[in-house]
């Protein structure tokens, strides 16, 4: 697997990634479509809706970790990478919508009751809905680990999900074939719907922090400063800036130098820090800027304002 790995591009993981995840959708909506059918069951026609929403959503993972890896252009020089958070806020959106469709549902079944028929084929259709759903979990997870791309991480949590809901649903199914709880399959849709709306907002949360440029993780930013310090000719630093798009980390900062080193020096000394940073995160894109230790001007860490002011 590892001689394999080294001969597959990054892009190509985020192809085969959303490809299988298109594939496994539109199967599982196939077969759930049939059982929603066959049985009557609300919480099939729930977990088929969001399998719906899955195609529709994979789609359009699909489109975004593609137009995300398009080169660098004169008007994207910072490249297309937040197409993958917008994907993501669009999936976000898909799950709301489909978990309002089934709550809805489920308040009109509470109402009309509808008496279940076929549950056993029904069981049948969800434990290969969760083979299929399992499979691509574990292939989405192995190219997580090798790439980063928001979209398919987005994709990852929303099948996994899937299958927690797919368990729901299967224990929904046996309850009422062997204790005939009519009821229980309108709990099950509701537990569901909820879980899917919780998924919903923090796949939201997590893809509006990347377009609003929200700063990196806190562990990623000590690792930067821990190289930068311990550079040998860098006195201090300031201003450092953070920012996520799609894969690419890009960061801005003001390295310190003693005032009476020639610049070409200081330029040597930064491309080591540089270097340094970019062995930890090859990702990332770096702007630095040489001062003199102990200038005095205006600097952004002194308009900060929050628990993170200097």
């Amino acid at each position: 697997m590892k001689s394999l790995s080294k001969n597959i591009s990054e892009s190509q993981y985020k192809f085969i990634a959303a490809s299988a995840s298109i594939t496994t959708a539109l199967l599982l909506t196939i077969i759930k479509a049939g059982a929603a059918f066959v049985t009557g069951s609300l919480a099939i026609l729930s977990s088929m809706a969001d399998s719906l929403a899955d195609v529709l959503s994979s789609v359009i993972t699909f489109i975004a970790v593609t137009y995300s890896e398009k080169p660098l252009t004169c008007d994207h020089r910072y490249g297309y990478g937040k197409a993958e958070a917008v994907s993501a806020l669009i999936q976000a959106a898909f799950i709301s919508g489909s978990a309002c469709f089934i709550l809805y549902d489920a308040v009109y079944r509470f109402f009309h009751p509808v008496v279940l028929e076929r549950t056993f084929a029904g069981i049948c259709v969800m434990l290969v809905s969760m083979l299929l759903t399992f499979a691509l979990i574990v292939l989405q997870k192995y190219i997580i680990r090798r790439v980063q791309s928001q979209a398919i991480e987005a994709d990852h949590s929303h099948y996994v999900i899937d299958l927690a809901a797919n368990t729901t649903v299967l224990l929904s199914l046996a309850v009422v074939y062997w204790l005939k709880w009519e009821w229980f399959d309108i709990l099950a849709a509701v537990l569901i719907s909820c879980y899917l709306l919780v998924t919903a907002l923090k796949i939201a949360e997590k893809a509006l922090a990347e377009i609003t440029d929200k700063e990196v993780d806190a562990k990623i930013k000590a690792d930067i400063v821990r190289e930068i310090m311990k550079t040998d000719g860098i006195m201090g630093y300031h201003d450092l800036r953070s920012r996520l798009s799609g894969s690419r980390l890009f960061l801005e900062i003001h390295l310190e130098f003693a005032g009476d080193l020639p610049l070409s020096t200081t330029h040597e000394i930064a491309e080591r820090a540089e270097q340094k940073i970019t062995a930890l995160y090859p990702n990332a894109q770096i702007i630095i800027h040489q001062d003199p230790y102990g200038i005095e001007e205006k600097r952004i860490d002194n308009d900060i304002s929050g628990p993170c002011a200097l």
